[in-house]
């Protein structure tokens, strides 16, 4: 009798991509390719390097209260977490900013399409 390790499917697996954390890297990102999608927008950006790919969240005020930024955020740092790995760049900056009323509610499972849909249209 053998045993075999059992495969582990990609949303079983922990993989937390690097934050994008300074103020000016937000601002270049956003200077940079733009895509739009229902339940968030993304904005990418190449750094011209080969360092790991990094990843930002952000939901301004016009989101609701912190209540439901936070809600909105948690959410698209899981979507990043389990789509990331597979579809980002090394070398890139990726910002996801929460949409009004959408973000915190929409479909999960739209919003994991959604972003991958957005990341082949920003790699075109």
């Amino acid at each position: 009798m053998t045993t075999q390790a059992a495969e582990v499917s990609p949303t079983a697996v922990f993989v937390r991509p690097t934050i994008v954390q300074k103020r000016a890297d937000f601002l270049r990102a956003a200077s940079a390719l733009r895509q739009g999608t229902t339940g968030f927008h993304l904005q990418a950006r190449d750094r011209d390097d080969q360092g790991p790919m990094r990843v930002g969240y952000t939901c301004s005020k016009k989101v609701g209260n912190s209540v439901e930024r936070n809600r909105a955020k948690r959410r698209l740092r899981e979507i990043a977490r389990l789509v990331m790995h597979t579809h980002g760049r090394p070398g890139w900056d990726y910002v996801l900013i929460g949409r009004k009323d959408v973000t915190a509610t929409h479909d999960f499972a739209q919003m994991q399409k959604d972003l991958i849909w957005a990341l082949k249209r920003v790699h075109k």
